[in-house]
């Protein structure tokens, strides 16, 4: 019944979720070239508050704790476990202050109305996952502009989505770039629950009715500490708030 229920209420999201996207790309443009990061990044904050609220149609709500213990004029490196696309749009809307960039797959770069252009030209990275000496630079630029701006950036170690839940591994590779390129960053792991329940039925229908939270554990400056520790400190501060 569930499933049932949701194909009308599914179109109609999709509806809106492209008309969004589509209204906020020539916005994202202008405010590009005509006047800059701010401009952009404030474009690009506004969107994610109508796509956040556009999930409000499938009975979605957002529970994202603790943002009061994230440091103010340091870089972050956000490392979080991977559900879903709908991790992300919580992000970059409730941690706007913070200026969330992110290492993104390169396909996203082309042909997504406001996506892409916001993936290329906001900051972030696009990596080609076939090839991993392509993606070692983009991830030193990457730490190096958030070490220079005092923005953050998001990885998800486990390099591909959890389609129940259930964590995978984490990758060092990234993350280990990162470290060594913003060496005054603080680490924020992020727990997200419930996130993969929006696609359990692939992405038509999408699922009703869930809660999705967000929780910041304690940040922690990366200064001093080996880097073995502070992949173990920040893969089980993830996982251990991980609810299956």
């Amino acid at each position: 019944m569930h499933k049932l229920i949701s194909y009308p209420i599914s179109l109609l999201y999709y509806i809106t979720f492209v008309l969004i996207l589509s209204v906020f790309d020539p916005i994202q443009r202008i405010c590009y070239y005509f006047f800059g990061y701010e401009a952009h990044k404030r474009s690009v904050s506004v969107l994610n508050f109508f796509l956040v609220r556009n999930t409000h149609l499938l009975g979605t709500t957002y529970d994202f704790q603790n943002r009061e213990k994230l440091p103010n004029g340091v870089p972050l490196i956000i490392v979080a476990n991977h559900q879903s696309l709908y991790d992300i749009l919580p992000i970059i809307w409730f941690m706007r202050k913070w200026h969330p960039k992110f290492v993104s797959k390169k396909e996203l770069g082309k042909g997504i109305p406001s996506v892409s252009f916001n993936l290329k030209y906001g900051g972030s990275v696009l990596i080609d996952r076939k090839d991993p000496k392509q993606a070692l630079p983009l991830m030193k630029k990457m730490g190096e502009y958030i070490e220079k701006h005092n923005r953050s950036t998001v990885i998800f170690p486990e390099g591909t989505r959890s389609k129940t839940g259930v964590p995978k591994k984490f990758s060092e590779n990234g993350l280990k770039i990162l470290c060594k390129y913003a060496p005054s960053a603080y680490i924020v792991p992020i727990s997200i629950n419930n996130s993969w329940k929006m696609v359990r039925f692939g992405q038509f229908p999408l699922g009703l009715g869930n809660k999705i939270t967000h929780t910041i554990h304690d940040p922690f400056p990366i200064k001093g500490i080996p880097f073995e520790e502070i992949l173990l400190r920040t893969e089980n501060a993830v996982v251990n708030g991980i609810k299956i």
